[in-house]
């Protein structure tokens, strides 16, 4: 069960801007593995409100390799693999467009979000965002990073994995009534959690 937590900053609004990703790899119940890589967006047009959040700027990006070149390192990483995604419905939609934006056909993958599993097993908690999810779990980072947020959004999983007593996170879903999002050649299908 290849299980891989990832996360995308952008450069501006549009989705297909990303600048940086950062992915953390679970194995055997923890996070083995956390990598970030910078990527240059075809369009150079960064936002003073996306550098506000990140602090990703131009110049940083200008000799890293374009989004085609960056995930092609990992693509034998994601085939088959579940992926997770905190606020699944914005990072993937920023791994579409910029698939869309290179005429690249999807990878065939499944998907869960992080905070639609979070509001299932910790309905207690006043937001879910990942720094409350950190500060609950007693966790450091720096939020905005992608590598870190990528490894605090696997390690919130494998504490909602022991929370609901399942073996692997791609399990999660069932217990609380989530229907596993996929990417796939000719499209995709959201990640969904049923009503209470």
């Amino acid at each position: 069960m290849k299980t891989i937590a990832i996360d995308f900053e952008t450069a501006n609004e549009q989705r297909g801007s990303a600048c940086s990703v950062g992915l953390a790899w679970i194995e055997d119940g923890r996070v083995v593995r956390v990598e970030e890589r910078l990527i240059r967006p075809r369009d150079m047009r960064f936002s003073s409100f996306n550098i506000a959040v990140h602090g990703i700027r131009p110049e940083h990006v200008e000799d890293a390799g374009e989004f085609p070149e960056v995930m092609d390192e990992f693509i034998d990483d994601f085939a088959g693999a579940t992926m997770i995604a905190h606020n699944a419905a914005f990072d993937f939609s920023v791994w579409r467009a910029c698939l869309d934006l290179y005429r690249q056909s999807y990878p065939d993958l499944s998907y869960l979000c992080s905070v639609k599993m979070a509001k299932s097993v910790w309905p207690h908690l006043t937001s879910h965002r990942l720094n409350v999810l950190a500060a609950h779990l007693g966790l450091t980072f720096q939020h905005h990073n992608a590598a870190q947020d990528a490894a605090i959004c696997a390690e919130a999983t494998l504490a909602m994995a022991r929370a609901v007593g399942a073996a692997h996170a791609h399990d999660i879903a069932a217990r609380i009534g989530m229907t596993i999002g996929r990417l796939y050649a000719g499209g995709y299908s959201a990640c969904t959690l049923r009503k209470r």
